[in-house]
């Protein structure tokens, strides 16, 4: 980033495109970020980009460095606890390099009180690195309201993960949006998914959207994110994501 003058809406923008980039190393593209931190190599930091991109690269040998680092050896860690527990590692240091960032541009760019509380605020709205990753914060919605049936008498949410109007007939492990339920039913799921985060991109849920549930982890994620359509989740008797099946394949 250049060393002119920038606005809080640059630096945040900044924030947003490093962010993505973690989130997918640490979950659509685990495998490869996984394959990438070998403990026989040197040190090695994960690098989101502005560009909503990663990589895995050797500190820069500058001392002190321009910018933040992250921190430094995850590949050192990586065989040496659950892979779940190793991922929480990288993402809650990589929430701290975001921050630490964030708050470095607005120093150098003479932000003052209002604009340092204005970009911690546009920051904070955003879920973490870690909630996204370990689903931490987010609300399930399925598993909160187990208890709670309709108002057409249609059975409980407890033991399904299906958001399909009823008159369609649809087993399939998917978040759909239906169409043909009355408007009591559809404020109903509203309230139930509103705070349901996305476990690829960790944003919110939206209502027009297509969305699948993992039999194993039991995150939720946009069908665009993970590559899944309605049509081909009909077929699917057991979803399970990218960070599940990468780990059941090694």
């Amino acid at each position: 980033m250049e060393a002119r003058s920038r606005s809080v809406e640059d630096i945040f923008e900044d924030f947003k495109g490093r962010r993505a980039g973690i989130i997918k190393a640490l979950t659509t593209d685990v495998e490869d970020f996984y394959s990438q931190c070998d403990p026989e190599k040197e040190n090695l930091c994960l690098y989101g980009l502005p560009s909503e991109q990663w990589e895995v690269n050797l500190p820069v040998e500058e001392v002190p460095p321009e910018l933040p680092e992250p921190v430094l050896g995850i590949n050192f860690a990586r065989d040496g606890m659950q892979e779940k527990d190793w991922l929480s590692l990288v993402a809650v240091h990589s929430d701290t390099w975001l921050l630490a960032l964030a708050f470095y541009f607005g120093a150098r760019f003479g932000f003052d009180k209002t604009d340092r509380k204005r970009l911690f605020s546009m920051i904070n709205e955003l879920p973490t690195i870690f909630e996204v990753v370990t689903g931490g914060g987010t609300k399930k919605p399925v598993k909160e309201k187990s208890s709670v049936s309709n108002n057409s008498g249609n059975k409980s949410k407890s033991n399904s993960k299906v958001r399909v109007s009823e008159t369609q007939g649809r087993q399939s492990k998917a978040l759909l949006q239906p169409k043909d339920e009355d408007e009591g039913l559809e404020e109903q799921d509203e309230d139930e998914h509103g705070e349901t985060l996305c476990g690829a991109c960790g944003e919110n849920y939206g209502t027009d959207e297509f969305w699948i549930c993992c039999d194993i982890c039991e995150k939720w994620f946009h069908g665009k994110c993970v590559k899944i359509t309605p049509a081909r989740a009909e077929h699917i008797k057991q979803y399970k994501c990218p960070s599940c099946s990468n780990k059941r394949a090694r």
